[in-house]
């Protein structure tokens, strides 16, 4: 028996990842269409569709009335359409902010603890390719949101961060529609213990023995690089966080994100009391991994995108 719009939304609202991915299938076409009413035949448009599953995937927990959720998908892809229209040719795409919670929540992490599907999405980033999956963990779990700030993190054109983000895109949207109902692994205890490590090695970076934390989780060929600064290895880095800890600055953990082998440090950089802008007010620290060690290091000082 063919369950109903009502039904498959009570079930997603429960955490039933393929019971919302049945319902993106069952109203692609009707979003297709009203994204080509709007912005004609092209990649924008497709786009639109995209992203409005990924949206559903972070609100359909708001939606009050089950039976509505048709017209309710359509009127995100019409709002997103609509948003590309406004803004200037040469910026990509409208993408919603999938998984951000509103301005109290304290992480991006945090907020996607209350989606139903939490776990699906997070096993999904995982099996993207390491390019497409660092972008995408920049692009919405951190605060170098922007196509510009990725590119420099990056050290890769703007062309090529919207490249790698529609390709994440599609392949999260296609794999929602196609979700099985398989459990995935609860995805909180691997947090908590990046979040653990992450606070246990600031702090021993901020007691003055950064040194010690390099030679016990970085590979003594890692490479470390600043965007539009030096390149080195590891003494850069040790001679870097000496400097600044010299001059009296602090750093305090804010954010973790992580994925396979992809993980993100964001910190507040709190400057000494008698020279308030002697550093930028935020790092974030974009850490590659090889076999749980870092690799590369690259640091930037990200202007946040988001209000």
């Amino acid at each position: 028996m063919t369950q109903s719009d009502g039904e498959l939304v009570v079930l997603a609202q429960a955490g039933d990842a393929a019971a919302l991915g049945v319902l993106l299938a069952r109203h692609e076409a009707g979003m297709r269409a009203v994204a080509l009413s709007v912005l004609g035949y092209g990649p924008d448009a497709e786009d639109a569709v995209q992203d409005t599953m990924l949206v559903a995937l972070r609100r359909i927990g708001e939606l009050r009335d089950p039976s509505a959720v048709g017209p309710w998908l359509r009127a995100i892809v019409r709002n997103n359409s609509r948003t590309v229209l406004r803004r200037p040719a040469a910026v990509p795409v409208a993408e919603p902010e999938w998984f951000a919670g509103p301005a109290d929540t304290p992480t991006p992490e945090e907020a996607l603890d209350r989606v139903a599907v939490r776990d699906w999405v997070w096993h999904s980033i995982e099996q993207l390719s390491e390019p497409d999956r660092l972008v995408t963990l920049l692009r919405y779990f951190s605060d170098a949101s922007s196509y510009e700030q990725i590119a420099a993190v990056c050290g890769v054109p703007v062309g090529t961060v919207r490249s790698r983000l529609n390709h994440a895109r599609r392949a999260l949207a296609g794999g929602l529609r196609t979700a099985a109902t398989t459990a995935h692994a609860d995805v909180a205890a691997s947090n908590d213990t990046r979040w653990r490590e992450g606070r246990d090695m600031i702090a021993t970076a901020m007691d003055g023995d950064f040194e010690r934390v390099v030679r016990e989780s970085w590979w003594p060929d890692a490479e470390m690089i600043v965007p539009g600064g030096p390149h080195g290895g590891r003494d850069l880095a040790i001679n870097g966080m000496n400097c600044d800890l010299d001059a009296g600055v602090r750093q305090r953990l804010r954010n973790v994100a992580a994925s396979g082998d992809v993980l993100i440090w964001e910190t507040d950089l709190i400057s000494p009391p008698d020279d308030p802008e002697h550093c930028p007010p935020a790092a974030l620290w974009l850490q590659v991994l090889r076999e749980g060690r870092v690799r590369q290091l690259t640091l930037f000082h990200p202007v946040p995108a988001r209000a």
